[in-house]
Formats: C-alpha cells, structure tokens, sequence
C-alpha cells in the first residue's frame, strides 16, 4: 500500500497535464477521547508534494513519522502517509478521495475517505 500510494503520486505527476506545485510540509494532530477520557492523538510529521490534472482537478502524496501517543503509554515513532484526489464537477461541486496508512508495531492500518463538497 506505502508504495503504491507513492508510486501512484509519482505517476500523476508525469502524466501529461499534471502540474506539480508541492512540496510542502504538512503537521497535523488527531486526537480522541471516549466521553471525557482522553484515549490517545497521533501526530503526523509530513512532507508532500501536490499538483494539477487539467483544470477541474487536482492530487497530493504526503509521508512521514507519526507520533503516536496512547494515553498512559509511552510515545511511539511510526510512519504514516496519505494521497488523495479532488474533482470539481460544477463551480458548485466537487468530489474528493483519500487513501491513508499509519505503520504499527504488529499490523499497518489504512484508512480510505470520500466526499462530496457543496459550496452555497
């Protein structure tokens, strides 16, 4: 999956068409609690790269360390990465997509999204 995300970032940005404009660097905090509880937040370190499909489209490969800090557990370094698409339909709307991987100690876990955007 780690390499077919980025080989798949690699190969959109030597299409024909595809702009690149990245790299950037990319710092994001998930965290979660069940109630009040604090259960744990994953903070990924990412460096990234993204670009343009034509006119109406656009992609993003990002990787990195991931801190992972599981409440009462000492924080463990992973690596985690993302790649995802955009495509404006109308001037109105627009449909994403993200595929997403996050090392472990036993198994990697992977994680897909996809939406659709309205804008008023």
């Amino acid at each position: 999956m780690f390499k077919s995300v980025f080989a798949a970032g690699a190969a959109l940005s030597l299409s024909a068409g595809a702009a690149v404009a990245g790299p950037y660097v990319n710092i994001e905090t998930n965290a979660g609690w069940v109630g009040d509880d604090y259960t744990a937040a994953t903070t990924d370190l990412h460096v990234g790269y993204e670009g343009a499909l034509g006119s109406d489209a656009s992609w993003y490969v990002q990787g990195g360390p991931a801190l992972v800090n599981v409440d009462g557990e000492e924080t463990e370094t992973e690596f985690s990465g993302k790649g995802g698409l955009g495509v404006a339909v109308t001037e109105q709307l627009s449909l994403y997509g993200e595929l997403s991987f996050l090392t472990g100690e036993d198994d990697t876990n992977y994680g897909a999204k996809a939406g659709v955007k309205f804008n008023f």
